[in-house]
């Protein structure tokens, strides 16, 4: 299938802006400066909602650092404590905020049914890998230990992320099940949206859209250069979960791939792996679409639907 008209003008307009030379690919760029045009990036996707609370404070690491975190809430009266959602966002561990994705949070909130908690973790190069890992994992902790002072249930909780964001909520379900020690919180279930699930492997989608399609497979080996400390670092399975020994036991999840993706055989790969070793599974796929697709509800008409397919998909399982 062909990338969906309104997303081809999206891409042309992007093509454009490079060969006048008024923006350049992100691997082009130095880490500081793809953070802020990805910031800026993001306010033509999509406008945030009003109509949704949002709470800001911080979420103390293991290491004393303070992790900048944000609450959001549909403003619906709620008896007891609520199921919410432990959101990640994308970024290649190198670009990406909690104001990069702050218009999904809130369309996915808006939903209603549960609230979503998102943990601004340390990026590379600054923080290399497993730094992000065990900010994901502080984040978990912290819902089991302190939730509740906020309204939070975290005995009902989906870990749930788009890109590398999507790998960490994969992460957290495999230690939550094999490093229960590591890892208080038992999610049930996870949602991972076009996720990066082997660093160490080039597939035919990262040669079929190699260029032209928002996500470049020059970028993300950027991305991985700057997060790894060695090259050996790929292939932890934090890193790859794809090459994790046993994917057993494992909480619901739902994988969401797009079409026109370098990740997209890499995520196949994840999700054929989960159904082999038993795990509940919903593949979905918009063949029509890029990666990143899910923060462009302000472009593309169709991103309400996935929306709301996806909240509710979490609340029939919280």
């Amino acid at each position: 299938m062909a990338v969906l008209p309104e997303l081809e003008a999206f891409l042309e307009l992007a093509e454009f802006g490079r060969l006048t030379g008024k923006s350049r690919a992100m691997h082009e760029q130095s880490p500081q400066q793809a953070r802020i045009d990805f910031e800026a990036s993001s306010v033509f996707l999509d406008v945030p909602l009003d109509s949704v609370d949002c709470e800001d404070f911080t979420i103390a690491a293991r290491d004393g650092h303070s992790l900048s975190a944000r609450l959001y809430r549909d403003g619906k009266p709620v008896d007891g404590l609520q199921p919410v959602a432990l959101y990640f966002h994308g970024g290649g561990y190198v670009v990406g905020s909690l104001d990069s994705h702050d218009a999904l949070c809130r369309r996915l909130t808006a939903q209603g049914g549960f609230a979503l908690l998102t943990v601004d973790y340390r990026l590379a190069p600054e923080w290399r890998f497993p730094t992000p890992v065990q900010d994901a994992c502080d984040a978990g902790n912290w819902l089991v230990r302190e939730g509740a002072a906020r309204g939070l249930d975290a005995t009902r909780v989906a870990v749930a992320g788009d890109s590398v964001g999507a790998t960490l909520a994969t992460v957290l379900s495999i230690m939550a099940v094999r490093e229960p020690a590591e890892l208080l919180l038992k999610p049930k279930a996870q949602v991972l949206v076009y996720p990066v699930t082997d660093a160490t492997t080039h597939r035919a989608s990262h040669r079929d859209f190699a260029e032209g399609y928002l996500l470049e497979t020059p970028t993300l080996d950027w991305f991985y250069t700057h997060y790894a400390r060695m090259p050996q670092d790929l292939a932890d399975w934090r890193c790859s979960p794809l090459l994790a020994a046993d994917l057993s036991g494992l909480a619901p999840a739902l994988v969401y791939l797009a079409g026109h993706d370098p990740l997209h055989d890499e995520g196949l790969a994840y999700a054929e792996r989960l159904r082999a070793a038993g795990n509940d599974l919903t593949l979905l796929e918009q063949p029509g679409m890029t990666h990143d697709f899910m923060r462009m509800g302000g472009l593309l008409s169709e991103v309400e639907g996935i929306h709301t397919e996806v909240a509710g998909w979490v609340r029939a399982r919280l």
